[in-house]
């Protein structure tokens, strides 16, 4: 199955812009988004008048955004954005030092295609901006994917096998469970997995839920040892607010849109990767 573009960006000189009341944050974004965009205006705007009047000027290929703005917030920016962009699709990313915290809460709006927190810092930054614009396979990168929906998983899994990932999938939560503790009881530096992809319904005694809650206490593995990844078409904001607090690191809202999921798994596999480093400042 050839990969399909996943690519957020589709012009040559894209229109990028930059909004937080950091001067320093700013610039830090602005830098890397020309490192990795060739031909990039970066339009950075200090508060939510400013960058009403960058949309007055001219239309936006994508967004970054503080979430508190000196005279808004990154909501109201998020909507006034879709509204000037109409039909087209400008992804609106939240940078923010409590987006996790948000994100828990459910308090984005549709309006947002992401979020990035601070906390994981500058080099973070880096691999999340350039998976928006130059999306690149990891090769190697082994994914085990909990579903047991043969005819989701089939899909599911030709989407990740087209963008170089290796799937090892499994339809019951126990069975995943059960590799993983293997290795751990071998005291094994490689878990046989990157990341961990999982339904929350399914067969079997194990939920997702449960599957997540024993990755994260009984097996004692991080968000960056074994990232993983929640699959749900559950609507319930406390149902998705409790598997983000049970240690989820991000969700994937069903029906799967396979440019938010390769976006997603390939930013947690990258962030798995990169060395613990200081917070990114403002």
């Amino acid at each position: 199955m050839p990969a399909h573009d996943i690519r957020h960006l589709h012009t040559d000189t894209p229109r990028v812009m930059v909004v937080d009341g950091s001067k320093l944050v700013r610039k830090l974004i602005a830098d890397v988004v020309k490192r990795d965009v060739p031909g990039v205006e970066v339009v950075a705007c200090a508060d939510l008048a400013e960058a009403e009047a960058a949309l007055a000027e001219a239309p936006v290929d994508l967004v970054t955004t503080a979430l508190v703005l000196p005279d808004g917030d990154g909501l109201t920016l998020a909507h006034r954005v879709r509204a000037a962009a109409g039909q087209r699709y400008v992804p609106i990313v939240v940078v923010s030092g409590d987006a996790q915290s948000h994100l828990e809460a459910r308090s984005f709006t549709d309006d947002i295609t992401d979020y990035f927190d601070k906390a994981n810092g500058y080099h973070a930054l880096a691999a999340f901006i350039h998976g928006y614009v130059h999306p690149e396979p990891i090769p190697g990168a082994r994914v085990l994917y909990v579903e047991d929906s043969i005819t989701v998983a089939v899909a599911t899994r030709r989407m990740l096998q087209a963008h170089g990932l290796t799937v090892i999938h499994v339809t019951r939560a126990d069975t995943a469970l059960t590799l993983l503790r293997d290795h751990v009881v071998a005291e094994d530096d490689d878990m046989g997995a990157d990341l961990l992809l999982t339904d929350v319904t399914l067969d079997g005694e194990m939920s997702g839920l449960d599957l997540l809650r024993a990755v994260r206490h009984d097996l004692a593995l991080s968000k960056r040892r074994l990232p993983v990844l929640v699959m749900t078409g559950d609507g319930s904001v406390d149902r998705q607010s409790n598997l983000l607090r049970e240690g989820a690191n991000d969700l994937v809202l069903k029906p799967i849109e396979e440019r938010m999921l390769i976006t997603k798994t390939l930013f947690q596999l990258r962030l798995s990767k990169l060395p613990d480093t200081a917070a990114l400042a403002g």
